[in-house]
């Protein structure tokens, strides 16, 4: 699977959803449909993650968290989400049916709109989804939106997004998405916490992340991240770690173009490469995806 087709599974491009009407993508998020197996669902998921990342999940998610109206009883509504989201940060969330374009995707976010699915996973699919739900865009996103630096990171982004669609770059950029939006890590004063969608809506990676010894931790460097490649289909090889959450606004100021152009003379690196430039924070010794690797050969 290409880079761009792990994109395009991953919710930053075109998936299988039918097209709405609007020239969008947005559609109602018609919470008063949802089932009541679809609440419970949301239930289990809730509370599995809010117990597993009190000292896992960074301050600024915690936050955010206990601003929101969300809670374990209900797939919260847009509506009372986007009343706290606007005042905070300028921020709503728009309902889509899952997948987006590029240029929609790039487009709502370079406008402080951030596209949900408003669907929700089976239950018999709690710990694995290609296309991201409800729960993943909410859950994973929105207490992180409502902080100022990911609020002003991610419109950013929205906006370089555009930019490198005409230069022929995403592909670059959607891996700083990755390594960051969804996958980041963070220090802190006690120790690495997780910011990333990717991970807080994971309960197997929010575990895997921050205690298995199989991982890379790497500081992060935006022209190491663009040439690295990602998994798509399971748990991370390497994690990059920032700072703190004001590095991502710092980021926001750079001109890519240059970056792109440094890539571009440079070999893609596998998700576990590690190179003698960088600055390891913690080496893995890879063992749970040489034992994938190993059962897939077998």
């Amino acid at each position: 699977m290409t880079t761009v087709e792990a994109v395009q599974k991953h919710g930053l491009a075109a998936g299988e959803a039918e097209r709405p009407r609007s020239s969008d993508w947005t559609i109602p998020q018609a919470w008063e449909q949802y089932t009541a197996v679809e609440h419970a669902t949301w239930k289990i998921l809730y509370e599995r993650q809010a117990k597993l990342l009190a000292g896992r999940a960074c301050d600024e998610f915690i936050a955010g968290m206990e601003g929101l109206p969300i809670s374990a009883e209900a797939i919260p509504d847009f509506r009372g989400l986007n009343d706290v989201l606007m005042k905070r940060t300028g921020w709503r969330i728009v309902a889509v049916p899952g997948l987006v374009p590029d240029d929609v995707f790039f487009e709502h976010l370079s406008n402080r709109r951030f596209p949900s699915g408003n669907f929700i996973r089976k239950p018999e699919h709690l710990d694995y989804l290609e296309e991201p739900d409800v729960f993943h865009d909410v859950f994973g996103h929105v207490p992180m939106l409502m902080n100022p630096a990911i609020a002003d990171f991610i419109q950013a982004y929205g906006i370089g997004g555009l930019r490198a669609q005409k230069l022929g770059e995403l592909s670059r950029l959607a891996r700083v998405y990755w390594y960051t939006v969804e996958f980041g890590l963070v220090e802190q004063r006690n120790g690495l916490r997780l910011y990333g969608a990717g991970i807080a809506s994971s309960f197997t990676e929010s575990l895997f992340c921050l205690d298995s010894a199989s991982p890379n931790r790497i500081r992060l460097r935006l022209e190491r991240v663009m040439r690295t490649q990602y998994r798509i289909d399971d748990l991370q090889e390497t994690y990059f770690v920032i700072r703190n959450l004001d590095e991502l606004l710092e980021f926001a100021q750079i001109d890519f173009a240059p970056l792109y152009e440094l890539a571009r003379g440079l070999k893609d690196l596998n998700p576990g490469d590690v190179l003698s430039t960088d600055e390891v924070l913690g080496h893995g010794d890879g063992r749970y995806h040489i034992a994938r690797r190993q059962g897939e050969a077998a």
